[in-house]
């Protein structure tokens, strides 16, 4: 492609100004642009929770009952952890959910003395509301490439993203 982005001017503007730092074009622009392409899928979630009438935190809590094993259930506790929040911020966060009508708490079937945590149909449909928007505008960027394309990016992101786990352990 012969048009030049953002990434190629911010390579070549500081190509020359490192010459004492390892500086390889192609990592830089890679980077770069994954970066750019993070910042807008920041940015058009957060136009589509707003369009919804949904806070960041409430999306954020509402996704991750929803992407489970169990789809629409979950315990305080799990939610917490894979939020990465303390319990006592889970409840707070439960309290305005519940209170907006997106989940309902129920003693677990079990142990009556464990509560679980499930969400109502209106929280699921608020939820699906925002993933529509945030897709379509996924959608839109990652449809500029072809199918065949596609396949290649996610293999090569594939590739990249394997080595950053092997990295973490």
């Amino acid at each position: 492609m012969d048009r030049e982005d953002w990434a190629d001017r911010h390579v070549a503007r500081w190509r020359d100004h490192w010459i004492d730092v390892h500086f390889e074009d192609d990592v830089e622009a890679i980077v770069v642009r994954i970066g750019r392409l993070m910042r807008h899928f920041r940015t058009t979630t957060h136009q589509a929770l707003e369009t919804v009438g949904l806070q960041d935190f409430e999306y954020e809590t509402l996704h991750q009952l929803m992407i489970r094993d169990t789809p629409g259930h979950a315990s305080p506790s799990a939610l917490a952890a894979d939020l990465g929040i303390s319990g006592a911020g889970m409840t707070g966060r439960l309290d305005g959910l519940e209170k907006a009508g997106w989940i309902q708490r129920r003693a677990h079937a079990d142990d009556r003395r464990r509560v679980e945590v499930e969400i109502t149909r209106s929280g699921a449909r608020i939820w699906r509301q925002a993933m529509d928007l945030r897709g379509q505008a996924e959608d839109d960027v990652v449809h500029v490439l072809t199918s065949a394309e596609r396949a290649t990016l996610a293999r090569l992101l594939k590739k990249m993203t394997l080595a950053v786990e092997a990295e973490e352990g």
